[in-house]
């Protein structure tokens, strides 16, 4: 059975809700020594990618108000193919500086598509 786009948004909100808290109280210090914690965090933008490339095969129109859609199975790809090359302060900026955004386009896709968000992120639908 074929996966809706909501399932795909889930995806993303739930992996950009778990960069967020994988990077609580986290200096880029501590990040760049911690392999755990880079870890999980690629392994959370590959799973960004991932999904933003199921939304671009199937649902473009919405995919291009991913403001940067392009840049996140970009990222995907560098960290699944060209791991050797990945810089880890480029990693932890564009958790910082990138998910927000990402996180908060990915809600109101969510709300357009299938009316399934209310208010806010507390009322968002649980994921399998």
């Amino acid at each position: 059975m074929a996966r809706d786009i909501s399932a795909y948004l889930c995806d993303i909100i739930d992996a950009c809700n778990s960069i967020s808290s994988i990077l609580v109280d986290i200096s880029i210090e501590t990040y760049v020594a911690t392999r755990e914690k880079r870890s999980a965090v690629e392994r959370e933008f590959i799973l960004i990618g991932e999904a933003a490339s199921m939304l671009a095969k199937f649902w473009p129109d919405r995919f291009k108000r991913l403001s940067d859609g392009r840049k996140a199975i970009g990222f995907r790809n560098i960290l699944t193919h060209n791991y050797a090359s990945v810089d880890y302060e480029t990693v932890y900026e564009t958790a910082l500086n990138d998910v927000p955004k990402l996180r908060s386009e990915c809600f109101e896709l969510l709300r357009e598509s299938e009316g399934v968000v209310k208010d806010g992120p507390e009322e968002r639908p649980e994921t399998d």
